[in-house]
């Protein structure tokens, strides 16, 4: 606290927004709020019609520490006014602030202090995603800030590339501007991935703090949703491609060539992935256009970039991109998106009974599966669910995966329910055991699907065994006693040796299992429970119990129809 002390009036937050007169002023509030080392809140106003300046300018009447900006024209993106936020500044450090955000109290003395102790000319601290109205918090790649860390090259923490946003960290001034690091200008979605490698490719001294100083809200039914959310468009991509093409271009250019090949890795990982589970969503014509996109982009990568963790789900999805001049498998690329990652069937090999990812794309070899510890393995499970008023059960099947399931010797599942909105919350579903299934095949769970793809029987004709099966009881009056609620099923596999791999199961489909069911319920007489399949196809519950719990649904459904 000493180096608070004696840094008072040394930072200054950059606030940008357009129309957004509903809560930039929470921003600058929230700024203001956060004392004496705050010199100076510049709220950059990107020519607003909704009265967004109006409000800035009556605050900044009796707040001598907030000073207003007005652009006379809309610059159509992020980066511009930050630019003329960042030209104003006069304080020692910088922070950027976007309108419909805030920061949590002690943020700018957290960042600051980090910055005063390890000399830093950056540091970066926690980011929440806040999910709006529900209040359910995310963190944005928490493991880069679990501790205490001091970096004195980006180069040593490749994984810096992964954070890709600028409003999580607190600058030194005079370091942007003698390296001229500038967000790109106009309109130019994605401006934070460019801003971010020009500020590693300049190799500052970088802390970072476990402390929570930034609150991103995520408002998905908002009129206008923020660039990261509105995806439903290809330009979209096309931007976030272009974002991370310049990205690695100026890592590679400053001779950060770790780092380079670490945003690459990055793309495959977490961008490509994202897309690849909304894909389905989408109509032909977007599908087309995205994946030509994908395509052109991933056909920059060499040779070293696919080695590198061959068996990472993103560069298995990439190379099937890359080798398809059209969309295709896009149901299974979905479940290989997922996270954890889900391998389904068929399991093909080539002549040489080499893996492969299919009869008709045997180019794309998974033979690095074989040697892959198993707890990295893409495992497949299918899950089936009938809520029913008495002994409601969930029944599992684990693939076998060429062979390597079989030979790390699978003993039990164990079962739980996390909350959707709260990850504290949980609902421990108990262990089964996993028999197995002979080649010669067995019973199917009950709500097996006629027509599911080739390869899912549970025991059908595979490797032997074909898979192995178990059967959980859900005692649906644990999950009515918490209120109405979506939760999420997470596996545990535990296999001979004591090692484990936690997977989340593929949602079986027809016969009945995913639809909406009116359950009786001593305690709230009606529960209204309804098994789904998510974005990237696991099994999850919503629960709505009660009558107002009912007709909070159809409210719910009706918004979402109206929106």
């Amino acid at each position: 606290m000493d180096a608070v002390r004696n840094a008072d009036k040394d930072v200054a937050v950059v606030v940008i927004g357009y129309d957004d007169a509903a809560h930039v002023t929470d921003a600058v509030r929230s700024a203001l709020g956060q004392g004496p080392a705050v010199r100076e809140v510049i709220a950059v106003d990107d020519c607003s019609t909704d009265g967004s300046a109006d409000l800035l300018g009556r605050l900044a009447a009796s707040e001598p520490r907030l000073r207003v900006i007005r652009r006379r024209v809309n610059s159509g993106g992020c980066g511009t006014p930050r630019n003329t936020g960042l030209d104003a500044v006069t304080a020692p450090y910088v922070m950027f602030l976007d309108s419909d955000d805030v920061l949590p109290p002690g943020a700018v003395d957290a960042l600051l202090a980090a910055a005063a102790g390890a000399r830093a000319e950056v540091v970066g601290g926690l980011c929440v995603r806040r999910e709006l109205p529900s209040g359910r918090e995310v963190p944005w790649q928490p493991g880069l800030y679990a501790r205490h860390a001091v970096v004195p090259r980006p180069a040593r923490r490749p994984r810096l590339v992964h954070d890709t946003l600028c409003v999580n960290k607190l600058y030194r001034t005079g370091f942007l501007r003698a390296h001229r690091i500038r967000f790109p200008e106009g309109r130019f979605p994605y401006e934070d991935v460019v801003f971010t490698a020009r500020v590693l490719a300049a190799a500052p001294r970088i802390a970072l703090v476990p402390d929570r100083v930034y609150v991103w809200h995520v408002r998905r039914s908002a009129e206008r949703l923020s660039i990261s959310l509105d995806r439903a468009g290809v330009d979209n991509w096309r931007a976030r491609t272009e974002a991370c093409r310049q990205a690695y271009e100026i890592l590679l250019g400053a001779g950060q060539k770790e780092l380079a090949r670490a945003a690459r890795a990055k793309f495959l990982d977490h961008d490509l992935r994202m897309y690849l589970r909304e894909l389905g969503l989408r109509d032909t014509a977007y599908r087309r256009a995205w994946w030509e996109l994908t395509r052109a982009h991933l056909a920059q990568y060499d040779a070293d970039d696919w080695a590198r963790n061959p068996v990472a789900p993103g560069r298995l999805a990439g190379r099937v991109v890359l080798a398809s001049p059209e969309p295709r498998d896009l149901p299974r690329l979905r479940e290989l998106a997922a996270r954890p990652a889900r391998l389904r069937p068929p399991y093909a090999r080539a002549a040489d009974g080499t893996p492969v990812w299919s009869g008709d794309l045997p180019q794309v070899s998974l033979e690095p599966l074989l040697s892959a510890p198993v707890r990295t393995l893409p495992l497949a499970v299918d899950a089936a669910l009938r809520p029913r008023a008495r002994d409601t059960r969930l029944r599992l099947r684990l693939h076998e995966l060429y062979g390597r399931v079989g030979r790390a010797g699978p003993q039990t599942v164990e079962v739980e329910w996390c909350h959707r909105d709260d990850a504290a919350v949980v609902i421990r579903g108990g262990t089964a055991a996993l028999v197995p299934c002979t080649e010669a095949g067995g019973p199917a769970p009950e709500g097996e699907v006629p027509g599911e793809p080739a390869g899912s029987d549970i025991c059908g004709p595979a490797e032997t065994p074909a898979t192995w099966s178990a059967e959980v009881g859900v005692d649906l009056s644990e999950f009515v006693a918490l209120g109405a609620g979506t939760w999420d099923l997470r596996l545990r596999v535990r296999f001979r040796d004591g090692g484990s791999r936690e997977v989340t199961a593929h949602a079986l489909t027809g016969a009945g299992l995913l639809r909406r069911r009116a359950v009786p319920s001593a305690r709230r007489g009606v529960v209204l429970v309804q098994p789904y399949p998510t974005h990237s196809g696991a099994l999850a519950l919503r629960v709505a119990p009660g009558v107002r719990g009912v007709l909070s649904v159809v409210r719910r459904r009706l918004r979402r129809l109206l929106h």
